[in-house]
């Protein structure tokens, strides 16, 4: 289809849409989805709404600390060489939306600054409407948005292409790398192009962390040679470098405030924690005993940020939830008696007998959560107090999930096992 029929059929969809009328054509899922929420966030569809600017103090902060800054060789590499021909700029945002660095066609970028396209602005999908950073930094996958396709009609001119980019020491997003440009001059492979550079950018972090515990392997492993009982040596985010009378873990999940002196690490029981160049080393306590949780807060309220935060006596910690183990947290929250692996993949998946999926899921979630959940049936173990955290919109819950429960709950009717 020519770009102008393309641009005339979105534009159709899009007002049937906001009147409320039977569309022309479907929208596509993700880009419908992000109607639904501007509609419901009361984001102006004509109307080019902006946020604060960041200073070049401020900006410049945010570059420092961010660790996009590290593989910006491998996305302008990746991206750079064939944005001047194709009249497109590349952007990359950090996890908060907001544009950290710009490049391409000079042209482009003068009418990227007239759009508010520019570094520092605040690109967020709840400020500016459906677009390639803030719709892809709440899908957490990669989205291509077509003229029309944004929101914000100021911006039916452009079409942009996100992908997040994720840190694969811990899977927290990192941010989105766009590019953008006319309509006329966007390729529909552009997407895919764009996301093969941000798992790129992926895999050179991921080099940089492997480089990095060899590092601290080489300076923990003698230290553990002479030590007698059990020790590890970790970096900062828990990955295990060397190991000493026990059998290895990939990785441990850290406390939140981590500081040296006795603690109490989830996995490990009571250690004593002191700093090596580049991480940590962990000596356990003979007796593996120690403070059990107490409560924990599982947060749904933010899209793509959910979060389960476990409380005890020697501190708390945190851990980032896939779409996955959102969903299934949340439904063994809201049951407290406990669902069996068949009822469960009957909730997420319609189907209870995929019930080697759940096991395996609710596998890798007691590993980052021990002693917080139980087991025949699954469940919150029965000493520790729950804390919900829904999203103030019930239609806001888990967005992207089909799970039958959660599609329930955000139509506010319950289920079997289900507290209304």
């Amino acid at each position: 289809m020519h770009p102008r029929e393309a641009t005339r059929l979105l534009k159709g969809v899009r007002a049937a849409a906001l009147a409320g009328d039977r569309p022309p054509a479907a929208p596509r899922p993700e880009i419908a989805e992000s109607w639904r929420r501007m509609l419901a966030g009361g984001v102006h569809p004509d109307r080019d709404a902006r946020s604060r600017m960041l200073s070049a103090a401020e900006t410049e902060e945010r570059r420092h600390v961010s660790p996009l800054r590290e593989v910006l060789p491998v996305l302008r590499e990746g991206l750079l060489p064939a944005l001047d021909g194709a009249l497109h700029i590349m952007v990359v945002a950090d996890a908060d939306g907001r544009l950290l660095w710009r490049e391409g066609h000079s042209s482009i970028l003068r009418k990227a600054d007239r759009l508010g396209f520019a570094v520092g602005a605040d690109w967020n999908e709840a400020v500016v409407g459906t677009n390639g950073v803030g719709t892809a930094l709440v899908a957490r996958r990669p989205v291509q948005v077509f003229s029309a396709e944004h929101f914000v009609s100021s911006h039916h001119e452009w079409t942009c292409a996100g992908a997040p980019v994720r840190d694969p020491r811990d899977g927290r997003l990192l941010g989105v790398v766009d590019v953008s440009g006319p309509l006329a001059t966007m390729h529909p492979a552009t997407l895919a192009w764009v996301s093969s550079v941000a798992r790129l950018a992926e895999r050179e972090l991921r080099i940089r962390h492997l480089e990095s515990l060899e590092r601290l392997r080489a300076v923990a492993a003698p230290l553990l040679a002479r030590l007698p009982g059990r020790a590890l040596a970790v970096d900062p985010h828990g990955w295990t470098a060397a190991v000493t009378g026990l059998a290895p873990a990939e990785r441990v999940p850290l406390p939140k405030d981590f500081a040296p002196g006795r603690v109490w690490v989830p996995q490990l029981g009571d250690c004593v924690a002191e700093p090596l160049p580049g991480g940590w080393l962990l000596r356990i306590a003979q007796e593996r005993t120690g403070p059990a949780a107490t409560r924990v807060v599982l947060d749904l309220s933010r899209a793509g940020a959910w979060s389960a935060t476990v409380y005890g006596s020697s501190g708390s910690w945190s851990q980032e939830l896939s779409p996955r183990h959102a969903e299934l947290l949340f439904l063994l929250a809201e049951s407290p008696r406990g669902r069996s692996a068949a009822e469960l993949a009957a909730e997420v998946f319609g189907d209870p007998t995929r019930t080697v999926t759940v096991r395996a899921e609710l596998s890798r979630v007691r590993r980052h959560l021990a002693g917080v959940l139980a087991h025949r049936p699954y469940r919150f173990a029965e000493d520790v107090e729950v804390e919900l955290i829904r999203p103030e919109d019930p239609a806001a819950l888990l967005p992207h999930s089909t799970a039958p429960a959660v599609v329930r709950a955000r139509l506010g009717r319950t289920g079997p096992g289900m507290i209304p």
